[in-house]
């Protein structure tokens, strides 16, 4: 990779300007050493799902699919961000985090997917054999993704019609769709090695007059919320994580936790937000309905309407006229 260095990489790696977003072998140590994790659920069952049809004119409809994994129809295209259909994620088949929810739209009853928006390569958010299935079933897919991950797409066949973006770049997506790439605060790492050799990132999605912003995976950084909105306008609506995030000590680098996910909704002024990246894979230490609790006592304690910032269960859906 030739890049010339800048305010976020120095010539061989990424990093936050400002801040630190990953934890060292020595931190994982003391997390798995002093960790006390709920019990979780084995298996949640999945309720039926029905989609709502596709937008015309200026709609906009986002359906959950699990963790951070959306079904997005715009401007007469489909999305999906961060794909994750599988039922264990890590680096070697049948070990990793097992699903406690199944997606709630399999791989073969998606519709035609137009466009994949690739927010970071940890395995939570970007998963080979998905982006794998999804290549070969739609000829055409286009991938959008932070700097540095044709490498890695190309072994899943994902790369043929790939855009790379730094913070700010964007791209014509499908279906006359603008896509912007923000800064999130975050980090990169699929082995001990090659630690933040690729970019991470938020999306915006803007076409026919509505605005969809995807975090991705985030720290809190009131800071970095206001720019975005400054430089973005408000959003229709914000994909924002709520899950992930005990014990703070470790995770508040890279994960935010619902009270912060409210402050980021009022930063970026979004007109409705959705929560996302809980209840799939059990992570982190807090219990499988915990951030749907915090999130609604962090909302009321904000004054927000219940229904302007949701947590929707898989294969709901949010439609915005």
């Amino acid at each position: 990779m030739k890049l010339p260095p800048s305010d976020h990489f120095n010539g061989r790696t990424f990093f936050n300007p400002g801040s630190r977003s990953q934890r060292g072998l020595r931190d994982v140590l003391r997390w798995k050493l002093t960790s006390r994790p709920a019990r979780w659920p084995r298996e949640v069952p999945l309720q039926p799902v029905v989609i709502p049809p596709a937008p015309t004119g200026g709609g906009l409809v986002v359906t959950w699919i699990g963790h951070s994994t959306f079904l997005i129809r715009a401007c007469g295209a489909a999305w999906l961000t961060d794909p994750v259909f599988s039922n264990r994620i890590g680096p070697f088949r049948g070990l990793g985090p097992r699903r406690v929810v199944p997606p709630a739209i399999p791989l073969a009853a998606l519709p035609p997917i137009d466009g994949v928006l690739l927010s970071h390569d940890h395995y939570d958010h970007c998963d080979l054999p998905s982006l794998r299935a999804l290549a070969a079933a739609n000829e055409g897919l286009a991938v959008v993704s932070p700097l540095n991950y044709r490498a890695l797409l190309k072994a899943a066949g994902a790369d043929r019609n790939l855009v790379e973006l730094d913070w700010w770049q964007s791209c014509e997506g499908p279906g006359q769709t603008a896509v912007e790439l923000v800064p999130a605060r975050h980090w990169c790492r699929r082995s001990p090695w090659g630690t933040n050799v690729r970019l991470w990132g938020g999306f915006f999605v803007r076409g026919a007059g509505r605005a969809l912003y995807f975090a991705g995976d985030s720290g809190h950084d009131p800071a970095l919320m206001a720019q975005i909105a400054d430089r973005c306008g408000a959003p229709d609506i914000a994909l924002l994580p709520i899950g992930a995030y005990e014990p703070r000590w470790f995770m508040s680098d890279a994960h935010m936790n619902p009270a912060e996910a409210v402050a980021c909704h009022r930063a970026l002024r979004a007109r409705r937000s959705v929560g996302m990246h809980w209840g799939a894979f059990q992570l982190t230490d807090e219990g499988y309905h915990e951030p749907v609790e915090e999130l609604a006592i962090a909302r009321d304690a904000a004054g927000i309407a219940p229904g302007d910032f949701v947590a929707l269960l898989p294969g709901e859906s949010l439609v915005i006229d």
